[in-house]
């Protein structure tokens, strides 16, 4: 469908951001809805970016999603944020009203959330050990959906501990499973059902996470959060040494289908049939 003069705008802000699939992924579902909108990249510099985001308030758009480096930014120009951006101190999505107030919500977790599900089931994590490697952003959503899905405890590795420790200070209080630190991954990795990396290592060519999965139990799974490449190097690793694995694709797909019912007002289903469309794109490195 070709967009009129009255189409809906909405995109996605990083820095870089030719690396994202959000585009194909919201074109995918404009095209099958027949939506008259647009979704278009902004590759935004970190110093011009509360410049843009005011601009585009100005200029008609819906909303845009965030992307790296930009989530804690988003969230500070926020007037109102949702709970899982207030755990995160992060949002990924902007939604724009016509009173110019701008509506910050992180839906990582909620995405995370039901692509776990879609895996493990239900209740394969209820009160059970979680490994989260990481303790930015990117971790507290992790942190907050493996809350919704009921895990036991959540066990944070990370290079600097005190920024893991920050984390568990700041997110103790709001979530239910016990937040532990450790400084050994061997340690952490003992008896836990699921280890999920919420770093940016193995994104894009950036080195792998090397961490010895044999301290993981046989039946142990391993979700890295990362999409591109679709199977990382510890994912690799990790399927090699038997463990069952989750990529970040269906993280990706869950949380643009809430953005795209903020931006165009139109659900969004998440089907094989798009899954395979985005594999395509993946493995085409277009």
């Amino acid at each position: 469908m070709n967009p009129s003069g009255a189409a809906k705008l909405a995109g996605i802000v990083g820095w870089p951001v030719a690396h994202s699939l959000s585009p194909r992924l919201h074109g995918y579902w404009l095209n099958e809805l027949g939506v008259d909108g647009i979704y278009v990249p902004l590759p935004v510099r970190p110093e011009d970016f509360s410049t843009v985001i005011l601009a585009l308030t100005r200029a008609g758009f819906r909303g845009v999603n965030v992307t790296i480096p930009h989530k804690e930014a988003a969230f500070a120009l926020c007037h109102d944020c949702d709970l899982a951006a207030q755990i995160a101190g992060a949002a990924n999505l902007l939604v724009f009203h016509d009173n110019g107030r701008i509506e910050g919500r992180n839906t990582d977790a909620a995405g995370l959330t039901t692509a776990l599900r879609e895996s493990l089931g239900n209740d394969a994590l209820s009160g059970k050990p979680v490994v989260v490697l990481g303790a930015g952003g990117a971790a507290r959503a992790v942190v907050k959906a493996l809350h919704d899905l009921g895990a036991g405890e959540i066990r944070i590795v990370n290079r600097s501990r005190a920024r893991a420790q920050q984390l568990a200070a700041a997110l103790s209080s709001r979530i239910s499973p016990k937040l532990r630190v450790f400084e050994e991954w061997t340690k952490a990795a003992e008896g836990a059902a699921l280890a999920i990396n919420a770093t940016s290592a193995g994104m894009n060519g950036a080195p792998s996470l090397d961490v010895p999965l044999e301290s993981l139990p046989k039946g142990a799974w391993i979700c890295d959060i990362v999409y591109k490449p679709l199977e990382t190097e510890l994912l690799a690793r990790a399927r090699r040494a038997g463990l069952r694995t989750i990529d970040g694709l269906g993280m990706l797909m869950h949380q643009g289908s809430l953005a795209f019912g903020a931006f165009y007002g139109s659900e969004a289903k998440v089907t094989p049939a798009l899954r395979q469309y985005l594999e395509k794109a993946l493995r085409s490195g277009k």
